[in-house]
């Protein structure tokens, strides 16, 4: 990057020597969380922008040269390049935030878009800082700053991180004086704010390390990095320095860790233990090999892990609550974790009485919390339940709670247009809305998130493989599968599309047989149409008669239900010729059949 020009868009401003500088400092710095491929991206798109040619810092051109991927690369649907760039924006904001605070440089990537931004952190000709500026107040309070000047403002960047440090500060004497007042048992809510104080807390213990040193570092980071992960589930609270509050047991649950080093082998042992009677209700062991990952990666990697088996749906956490919570009486005093809980409970057992108490919960949470942005989506998903599924849940007239599903969905979105559930339910509601394209978008930016995420990891993949793209999206659901994503049985069946799509019908009959066949008649289709097509009359004239039996419905309106499903016509022809060869009856399309 040596040779490139000054950046002609901000003046006066850093030189091109000084930027280039700044990002050898960042890269070099033990406190830039990156792994390779994002640190590429960083000196991909500062070299395009010092060059002059921040113009063509598109994602499809950072996708061919940063991740070398094919002229066909879809920026619409492969949310890889916004994945890194979100990513790349958290490292340089901790960067900063922890070694970076006396640096003189400040790089920042706007959101919206990938064209860096380079700035002094202080004025060279010795005048106040930013943080010492009395102009800061004034900065604040004056209408719309993104189209201010960035030479007649203060540093975005360093006014946020002077006002987080004063906020963090109040927030703390605060939570100190209130402490006592803060940590409430968890029970029926009364009139409290949606989600007040009734999600589990989680205290996150300083993790050990044994056997050399190093040891020790990579447990201070690895404990940062599971911190960073469980801060981006919406359902738990993290507490991240209980010694503060004196009131250690307060908290749910415990997560516990330690490190172990011998030569380049690491084994990390992490376990969650309930609180309230010391019952370790969740262990696992991580091995790694530091030859061939270094200590960043291993410490991301066992970090996503950790977080998605403790804290995700289904997760060890929502298993324990589930299983104490959900079978309670209902009740309109039940708080919306409560209904959360009743939620997955549900969807675990997919039942007409587990739905119907769902159901119930979060019509009353919505009524009384009606800006839980979560319970609103979770809604949305139960009403969309009584449409796709409802073979196996006895509902009909699939309109109306497609209507409801889409008004709940609406709203949760405008009420929290950043909750990963908000998103899944706009997907889904959109998805058999037919808008694809609209689909589609809520799901990468779900995604994009948190792709730990499972749930929507699996549901996204779905949406993708089933709307054409199957190679992306079948890839996405074979992730969650191996992350234990649930109902496993759901996303089993989906692999069982993949297979057949891919005409490699063994699998496809392995994949279809693994899952929950009697969690909804549509899996016993799907394996229908896979022995029709592998010639396997026998199997299929079994499978044939159960669904005549126990879901005559579904097998007067296949159409109906496989292009509410499959998008595209050559993806249903083929489903359909499945069907014909096992001798299954396909009515012919007609107009008012619509999707």
């Amino acid at each position: 990057m040596s040779g490139a020009k000054g950046n002609p868009l901000i003046h006066p401003g850093p030189t091109a020597e000084e930027v280039c500088q700044q990002v050898d400092r960042i890269l070099s710095s033990d406190e830039f969380h990156s792994p390779n491929r994002g640190r590429s991206f960083l000196k991909f798109i500062v070299s395009e922008t010092l060059a002059g040619r921040s113009e063509f810092l598109k994602a499809f051109t950072i996708a061919n040269e940063v991740f070398g991927r094919e002229v066909s690369f879809d920026a619409q649907n492969d949310p890889v390049v916004r994945i890194e760039a979100g990513r790349i924006r958290r490292a340089l904001e901790r960067y900063y935030l922890v070694a970076g605070q006396a640096d003189d440089i400040l790089i920042t990537v706007p959101k919206g878009g990938y064209v860096p931004h380079f700035e002094y952190a202080h004025d060279s000709r010795g005048a106040a800082s930013p943080a010492q500026s009395p102009d800061v107040s004034q900065g604040i309070g004056s209408g719309n700053q993104e189209k201010a000047s960035s030479g007649s403002r203060p540093s975005i960047l360093l006014m946020a991180l002077v006002m987080g440090a004063v906020l963090v500060t109040v927030a703390a004497v605060l939570y100190i004086a209130f402490a006592p007042a803060l940590f409430v048992s968890r029970g029926p809510l009364s009139g409290r704010s949606p989600g007040e104080a009734s999600e589990p807390k989680v205290v996150v213990e300083a993790f050990a390390g044994s056997g050399v040193p190093n040891a020790v570092e990579i447990a201070h980071g690895l404990r940062d990095e599971v911190i960073s992960q469980l801060a981006k589930v919406d359902d738990i609270i993290v507490v991240a320095d209980p010694s503060r509050t004196g009131r250690t047991a307060a908290a749910g649950y415990a997560l516990q860790g330690n490190v172990q080093l011998d030569g380049s082998r690491l084994r990390s042992v992490a376990r969650l233990v309930r609180q309230s009677d010391g019952a370790v209700i969740w262990a696992n062991n991580y091995d790694a090999d530091l030859r061939t990952q270094s200590k960043l990666a291993v410490q991301a990697d066992i970090a996503q892990q950790i977080s998605t088996a403790v804290a995700l749906p289904y997760g060890a956490i929502f298993q324990a609550d589930t299983g104490t919570i959900a079978r309670q009486p209902q009740s309109g005093d039940w708080d919306t974790y409560a209904c959360t809980l009743a939620y997955y409970s549900y969807r675990r057992s997919m039942n007409t009485h587990s739905h119907d108490t769902a159901l119930d919960c979060l019509q009353r949470a919505t009524q009384r919390f009606p800006n839980s942005a979560t319970s609103w989506a979770l809604l949305s998903l139960t009403y969309l339940d009584e449409m796709r599924f409802r073979h196996r849940l006895g509902t009909s007239s699939p309109a109306q709670p497609l209507e409801l599903a889409s008004s709940a969905a609406e709203r949760a979105a405008a009420l929290a247009p950043d909750n990963a559930r908000a998103l899944q339910a706009l997907m889904l509601v959109s998805f058999f809305k037919d808008d694809i394209d609209k689909a589609l978008q809520a799901g990468a930016a779900a995604y994009a998130m948190n792709p730990s995420d499972t749930e929507v990891a699996g549901e996204y993949g779905l949406r993708l493989a089933m709307s054409g793209k199957w190679q992306s999206g079948c890839e996405l659901v074979s992730s969650a599968i191996n992350k234990n994503a649930g109902p496993k049985g759901y996303y089993e069946v989906g692999m069982a599309l993949c297979a057949f799509m891919r005409n490699d019908m063994k699998a496809a009959e392995l994949w279809s047989r693994m899952s929950d066949l009697q969690y909804n008649p549509m899996h016993r289709l799907v394996l229908l149409s896979i022995l029709g097509a592998a010639g396997k009359m026998a199997e299929a004239k079994q499978e044939q008669d159960w669904l005549a039996a126990h879901a005559p419905d579904l097998m007067n309106n296949i159409r109906r239900d496989i292009t509410l499903r499959l998008q595209r016509p050559e993806d249903q022809e083929k489903f359909f010729n499945g069907l014909r060869a096992s001798g299954a009856f396909i009515e012919p399309p007609r107009a008012e059949v619509g999707k």
